[in-house]
């Protein structure tokens, strides 16, 4: 006979009972956990390639994405299948990008100004952070494109530069790509931003966009070319 079910016939077995449940309880918590994390994981995943076929698609397409988006709108198309269709035959554009061109396009039903405002419903301290970043990012050149997203603003020259997110109602998160540049000062490695951005800076105030933000910004600038 084994040890428990030596035990099982002791005194002890209430309290064997109770240690089993718990046992069970804390196995079947970190499952969860590890569903949410395999979950968080694949969407993360999901939002960079997204991203990234963005940032591919003047190459690979011959236009940006607001370029396309301004085509379909002129067209007025009903169907999913028949935008990308016309993408395909009148364009050339390759289904795969076909595709995610029509349905960002039928994201886009808001105005870029709504979709900022949007971002900052509940987080109002933030927006003067936003827009005194939007006037220095706007000072580094006139070739970069701003693109307003439900929960983020890119900022991108031939490939993104900068991303603005609200992180929560006392932070932003300024995303930059800076590759070869070592995590020091206040320039962080990406966090959340994973390989959307190489780094992240923390603004809580106004105060917090000081020269050495503005520095990092115009080298990401820089660097986008």
């Amino acid at each position: 006979m084994n040890l428990m079910r030596r035990l099982s016939h002791h005194k002890f077995m209430p309290i064997l009972g109770a240690l089993k449940w718990l046992l069970l309880k804390v196995v079947s918590l970190r499952g969860s956990k590890a569903k949410r994390y395999v979950l968080n994981q694949k969407v993360e995943y999901m939002d960079q390639a997204l991203q990234t076929m963005i940032e591919n698609m003047p190459d690979k397409t011959g236009k940006k994405l607001e370029e396309w988006i301004q085509i379909l709108n002129k067209k007025h198309f009903e169907k999913h299948s028949i935008a990308v269709n016309f993408l395909k035959t009148e364009y050339g554009v390759t289904h795969g990008f076909a595709n995610t061109i029509v349905t960002l396009s039928k994201q886009q039903t808001d105005s870029p100004d709504d979709l900022v405002s949007n971002q900052y419903l509940g987080k109002e301290l933030l927006k003067p952070i936003y827009d005194i970043l939007l006037s220095e990012i706007c000072k580094l050149g006139e070739d970069i494109i701003i693109t307003p997203k439900k929960g983020s603003v890119s900022f991108i020259r031939k490939n993104q530069f900068a991303l603005i997110k609200p992180a929560t109602k006392t932070r932003i998160d300024l995303g930059l790509k800076l590759k070869g540049v070592e995590v020091q000062g206040r320039l962080e490695d990406s966090g959340p931003f994973s390989t959307m951005c190489t780094h992240r800076i923390q603004l809580n105030n106004i105060s917090d966009i000081d020269a050495e933000v503005i520095e990092w910004l115009a080298k990401a600038y820089a660097a986008s070319v």
